[in-house]
Order: structure tokens, then C-alpha cells, then sequence
């Protein structure tokens, strides 16, 4: 089976001259905020009581991954080799003799530790449970803002039929320009007109009255295609608004 394929060309075997850099593929499977998160894990993984913490066994561990971190060529913060040697301290407190009736009143070395690790748990479960909390309340507030006074503005003034004859008579003028003295029969339909003018209408925007036409098509092409605007405000489908009396004529879908 080919392991890629280039071009449609299949590659059964890597090239030769592949020179793949060392470091271009770098995987990162736990991430640590800081050296107690580190020993916390390491606990829980292996379930073991925080209170009775086999330091010898923990030691091992916490080094392997420092040495791990030092191989993968990331940057070690202070805090987690001064760890170690607080680690490496404790552990060998542990492995001292001590002289007969010195257990009783020396206090157990891990004691320190054992406190900073409780205490760093609950800080943690608590920023836990914050983070679980919704956002809403918390982090964002919906918030509501009145306008007052605010004037809107009226409805544009409705078209007239003289206004929509004076701009059609306009269309009329362009298309006398492309009129010929040919005789042959168009087939002009005005169903076929109604569809394309609600083709070319938008409900979102709105279009000239004029480009509606198509001067080319002569003056019975432009009669048709005002008898299919008529038709359409007729059944309510467009809408034909004019911000004023000698203002162009702007027409689009029905809402």
C-alpha cells in the first residue's frame, strides 16, 4: 500500500534525499503549571495518600521527568530544580539514623511538603469549580441601553402613477433610439416578464425602475415589461418606493 500519493502517482518507499529535521515534529502530552502540580499528579496517578508520600519513589519520578523536559530541549523554570532538591533533601533526611528517642520529637520530614501540597489541591479544586461556573454574571453581563428621544424617520412617500408614467416615459425615449422598421413577430410574454423581474428584484436591496427594462428590445419589449411591474404591485410581490416627487423610482421584493 502506497504511503501517500503525489500527482496521482502512488510512493511505495520514501526518497532517498528526505531529510527530515530532528525537532520538526514535537509532541507535548502534559503540561505542568508548576512544580507542585507536578508532584500532585505524579500522587494521584498512582493513587497513592498524600499523607503517607513514599518520597523515595516520588523522587525517582520527579527526576525522570525533569530529565525528560531537559532532552525535549524546553526551558526548566527555577522552581522545579529547586523542587528537586527540596526532593532530594527530604529524602535524605529519611535515610539518616536517627539516635534512640529522637523519632518522637523530631517532626516527620515530609510534614512541610505534605502541607503545601493540601493546600496547593484546594486552591486548585476551587479555581476548578469557579471555572465551571457560567460565564454569564461573572465574566460577562448582559446589559440593555435605551435610546430617548431618538427620531425616526417616516416612511418614504408613496409613488404616484404619474411619477411611474414620467420615468417610464424616459425608458420609452431610450428605446425609441433602437427601434427599427423590421417586420417579424416577437414572441413577448408577460408571465415571462413577471419572472424576470422578480428575478432581478431583491429583497435586501433595492433596484432602478429603469434597469428593469431592456431598451434593446424596442418600445413593445419595455410596454410588456411595465404591464408585468403593474401585474407584480397588483398581487403585492414588489415594493416601489421615491424619496421625493422628482427623485428616481426604486423598487424591490415585497417583505
Amino acid at each position: 500500500m502506497p504511503f501517500a500519493i503525489v500527482q496521482g502517482t502512488p510512493i511505495i518507499e520514501p526518497p532517498k534525499d528526505l531529510y527530515i529535521p530532528p525537532d520538526a515534529l514535537e509532541v507535548f502530552l502534559e503540561a505542568f503549571e508548576g512544580p507542585l502540580d507536578l508532584l500532585l499528579y505524579l500522587i494521584k496517578r498512582q493513587n497513592l495518600d498524600i499523607l503517607d508520600i513514599p518520597i523515595a519513589h516520588i523522587t525517582e519520578q520527579y527526576i525522570t521527568y525533569i530529565e525528560m523536559m531537559e532532552g525535549m530541549k524546553l526551558e526548566l523554570a527555577a522552581e522545579y530544580l529547586v523542587m528537586a532538591a527540596v526532593l532530594a533533601e527530604i529524602k535524605s533526611r529519611m535515610l539518616l539514623p536517627r539516635p534512640p528517642g529522637a523519632a518522637d520529637v523530631e517532626q516527620d520530614p515530609r510534614a512541610e511538603l505534605v502541607r503545601r501540597l493540601q493546600e496547593y489541591e484546594r486552591y486548585k479544586k476551587a479555581s476548578e469549580d469557579m471555572d465551571a461556573l457560567p460565564r454569564l454574571e461573572r465574566e460577562l453581563f448582559p446589559a440593555i441601553a435605551e435610546f430617548r428621544g431618538r427620531e425616526t424617520g417616516g416612511k418614504p412617500p408613496e409613488v404616484s402613477l404619474e411619477a411611474v408614467l414620467l420615468a417610464f416615459r424616459d425608458v420609452l425615449r431610450r428605446a425609441d433610439m433602437f427601434a427599427d422598421h423590421r417586420i417579424q413577430r416577437e414572441p413577448l410574454s408577460v408571465r415571462e416578464r413577471m419572472a424576470v423581474v422578480l428575478e432581478r428584484a431583491s429583497s435586501d436591496r433595492y433596484i432602478a425602475f429603469s434597469e428593469l427594462f431592456s431598451v434593446e428590445e424596442g418600445r413593445a419589449g419595455v410596454v410588456v415589461a411595465l404591464i408585468a411591474i403593474l401585474e407584480l404591485l397588483k398581487q403585492s410581490l414588489i415594493e416601489m418606493v421615491q424619496n421625493d416627487e422628482q427623485a428616481p423610482i426604486y423598487v424591490k421584493l415585497a417583505a
